[in-house]
C-alpha cells in the first residue's frame, strides 16, 4: 500500500507576519520558513501506518518554489521515502494544488492520500476536500483518529456535538487535525539520511495541470489593535460601561 502526502511550504508558526507596505499581501521576505504544522502530523501519522507494516511506501509531494526542497528534505528525514517536488514560480490556489495532488495520486496509484486539514497561512480548509471530488474517492477530514484494516479506513473526527466515527473504502483523503498525533523529533542521523533519499522535480505543465488562479486578492490588511482595557471599582461600574460604552446590554 503507498501512501502519499501533501506538505506545505509556510511562515514558521513562531514568527510575527507583517503586511507589505502596498498592501498587496505578507511580506515573507527574510523570515524564517518551514513545514505546515498540520501536514507535520500528516507525514508523521504516514511514517507510523508504513512502521506498523500497513503502508510499504511513503511518498511526499509540495508544490512551489525551489525551496520547498527544505520542506521535503525534513519530511524524509521523519521516515517518508521519496519526495515529489511540482516546481513553479506561480501563486497556488487550492483548486490548483487539488489538481496537481490527483494527478500524481492517479500517477503513484496511491491508496491513502493525507493532508493537512488546512495550511497556516491562507487558513483555506478546501485543498483535500477539492482533492477527494476531483478523484471521486471518500473523504474523512479533522481526524484525531485513524486505523486502517482489511482495505478500510476507520476514522475518528471532531465534529461540533463532540466525536463522530466513520469507515471509508480505501481509496481515501484524510486530512489531519492536532489530536492525531504528535510529530517526532528529527535526528541529525536522519537529517544526513535524508540527504540521500531522491527528490524528482517536475512542473505543472509535465502532469497537463492548468494552475491559473481563479481568485484575486485586492487588498490585504492587519486587523485593527484591539484598544487597552480599563479597570472598574465595582459591579455598578462595569455595567454602566458595558450599557453606555460598549453598547452591548
Amino acid at each position: 500500500m503507498k501512501i502519499l502526502v501533501a506538505v506545505k511550504r509556510v511562515v514558521d508558526y513562531n514568527v510575527k507576519v507583517r503586511v507589505k507596505s502596498d498592501n498587496s499581501g505578507v511580506d515573507i521576505a527574510n523570515v524564517k520558513m518551514s513545514m505546515n504544522p498540520f501536514d507535520e502530523i500528516a507525514v508523521e501519522e504516514a511514517v507510523r501506518l508504513k512502521e506498523a507494516g500497513v503502508a510499504t511506501e511513503v511518498v511526499v509531494v509540495s508544490a512551489g518554489v525551489t525551496q520547498c526542497q527544505e520542506t521535503l528534505r525534513t519530511a524524509l528525514a521523519i521516515g517518508a521515502d521519496r519526495a515529489i517536488l511540482v516546481e513553479t514560480d506561480a501563486e497556488l490556489q487550492p483548486l490548483s494544488v487539488a489538481k496537481i495532488l490527483k494527478a500524481l495520486s492517479e500517477k503513484e496509484q496511491a491508496q491513502i492520500i493525507i493532508l493537512g486539514k488546512q495550511a497556516i497561512d491562507d487558513d483555506s480548509n478546501q485543498t483535500g476536500q477539492m482533492l477527494a471530488s476531483l478523484l471521486d474517492i471518500p473523504q474523512a477530514t479533522f481526524a484525531s483518529k485513524l486505523a486502517i484494516a482489511d482495505g478500510k479506513a476507520t476514522v475518528t473526527r471532531e465534529v461540533d456535538g463532540g466525536l463522530e466515527t466513520i469507515a471509508l473504502t480505501l481509496p481515501a483523503v484524510i486530512t489531519t487535525d492536532l489530536r492525531l498525533n504528535e510529530p517526532r523529533y528529527v535526528t541529525l542521523p536522519n537529517i544526513m539520511k535524508a540527504k540521500k533519499k531522491v527528490i524528482d522535480i517536475v512542473k505543472p505543465e509535465d502532469l497537463g495541470v492548468d494552475i491559473a488562479p481563479r481568485l484575486k486578492t485586492i487588498k490585504v490588511e492587519e486587523p485593527p489593535k484591539r484598544s487597552a482595557g480599563v479597570m472598574v471599582a465595582d459591579v455598578a461600574a462595569l455595567v454602566e460601561k458595558l450599557k453606555n460604552e460598549a453598547k452591548v446590554i
